[in-house]
């Protein structure tokens, strides 16, 4: 629709332009890698914001300027904080007080790898509770095509307003890349859509007073669509790589030099890289939700479901090198070895450590017998966490040329740039699932790729 042509109506207008004058007052609730960053540029971009989340340390933090997570600056939180542009709270009744309210909840997997919208539904029962005319809904948790329609506007509707006519609701997918120094919040385009044209309308307008480019979509459904897509694309190249890693290695051929070689190709070929396996909060969990939603079509996702099988075993491959490499060279076992696990976070540079392949590794060498350590400069301790609760309380070692010699082997799990490859060259064993010593120029008898 061309609102210069039709009649908006009153909401619209009053919403536009309190985004235009900044007047609008924002909520993002769960203050987590998505919500906190988000919230900061929405107060950066001079919105009063509101953050909401459950848990009171958060909270504790916030008002004391120290961020918790590394995309935001401690400096630049405080500053926020302390001119009143961001303040943070567990009061949920306060989501009456703004006029714009993003949705920034976990959606995890069950432990059958089904969706888990447990959040997004008591989220939403929250903001029903104090729903009133002319607010704006966004969800932003990754979730199956449909959820935004089918699931939420459901919820807020049982106030007796209604999506579109009495308020506006949509979604719009986060696209966070912990530890990426090029692409943040305020720079990576960001898609929205709306429940209707007005919704759409918006919605397009508060995201395009906060980052620098919007792309609109024509539905909700449409946009859950592109962030399953995204995650999926990766999840699917990456079990592709991971899948010739262990053939060509069969075959005697390094992958890495492989995929390097191929990369100069100036066209039809974008690199991935193998790994230990999948972590983070998308890659390993998004592609489900679709596998999960087209059931109710009778349509298989065979592809995607082969792509998780395939990743899900490689912390068992990466076990079985390092089982074959300790009896091969010194014919030891596992049962009594002592494993040094190079890296906690998912990803290099970071301390996020949710879903990481690491974590597995560690459990699986454990169960064989083993004493099992970690280092890990961003991971100071291992915090509780349904899926790997026994691990919880573990604190990192650090790496130095003496301790590195007391263990029958080092694993490189994570590639940090700030860990001393150089002391770990003096390992009596090194398994590299990140082809780390090689780039360094570091290789060696006691590495083993895997």
């Amino acid at each position: 629709m061309n609102y210069t042509q039709s009649v908006k109506s009153d909401f619209l207008i009053s919403l536009q332009g309190a985004i235009r004058d900044r007047t609008a007052k924002v909520g993002v609730i769960g203050l987590g890698y998505v919500g906190l960053p988000l919230a900061s540029a929405v107060a950066r971009a001079g919105f009063s914001t509101l953050g909401f989340d459950v848990d009171p340390a958060k909270i504790i933090e916030i008002a004391a300027g120290r961020s918790y997570i590394g995309a935001v600056a401690s400096n630049e939180l405080a500053q926020l904080v302390e001119t009143g542009l961001f303040e943070a709270t567990t009061a949920m009744e306060r989501l009456s007080e703004v006029e714009v309210i993003v949705i920034c909840v976990p959606t995890p997997l069950t432990k059958h790898r089904e969706p888990d919208t447990s959040y997004i539904e008591r989220t939403g029962a929250q903001i029903a509770a104090s729903l009133r005319n002319g607010q704006v809904v966004v969800l932003e948790s990754t979730t199956y095509p449909g959820t935004t329609t089918q699931l939420l506007r459901p919820i807020l509707e049982s106030t007796g307003l209604k999506s579109g006519r009495d308020f506006f609701l949509g979604f719009s997918p986060e696209r966070e890349d912990p530890g990426n120094v090029t692409h943040r919040t305020t720079t990576i385009p960001k898609i929205v859509s709306g429940d209707g044209e007005e919704a759409s309308a918006a919605i397009h307008d508060f995201y395009a007073s906060i980052v620098e480019r919007v792309v609109s979509v024509s539905s909700p459904d449409a946009a859950e669509a592109t962030k399953l897509t995204e995650n999926i694309f990766r999840a699917v190249n990456i079990a592709l790589v991971n899948e010739l890693k262990v053939v060509y290695h069969a075959m005697g051929i390094d992958i890495w030099e492989v995929i390097d070689a191929a990369a100069t190709k100036p066209f039809g070929f974008m690199p991935f890289y193998p790994g230990p396996g999948l972590g983070g909060h998308c890659i390993p969990i998004d592609p489900f939700y679709l596998t999960w939603a087209s059931r109710a079509y009778d349509l298989p996702t065979k592809f995607i479901e082969l792509a998780g099988e395939i990743n899900v075993a490689m912390p068992r491959y990466v076990v079985g090198k390092l089982e074959e490499a300790l009896s091969d060279r010194f014919k030891k076992s596992l049962h009594g070895a002592s494993i040094l696990i190079i890296g906690l976070a998912y990803k290099k540079n970071i301390s996020d450590i949710r879903e990481s392949p690491s974590l597995k590794l560690m459990e699986l060498i454990q169960d064989r017998g083993s004493l099992v350590d970690f280092a890990d400069p961003h991971v100071p301790i291992i915090t509780m966490s349904r899926e790997h609760g026994k691990l919880a309380g573990k604190m990192a070692v650090q790496i130095t040329p003496e301790g590195i010699a007391r263990y029958d082997a080092i694993v490189i799990a994570t590639d940090h740039d700030g860990i001393d490859y150089n002391a770990l060259s003096g390992a009596q064993l090194i398994i590299d699932t990140r082809n780390a010593m090689a780039r360094r120029d570091l290789s060696g008898s006691n590495v083993v790729k895997a």
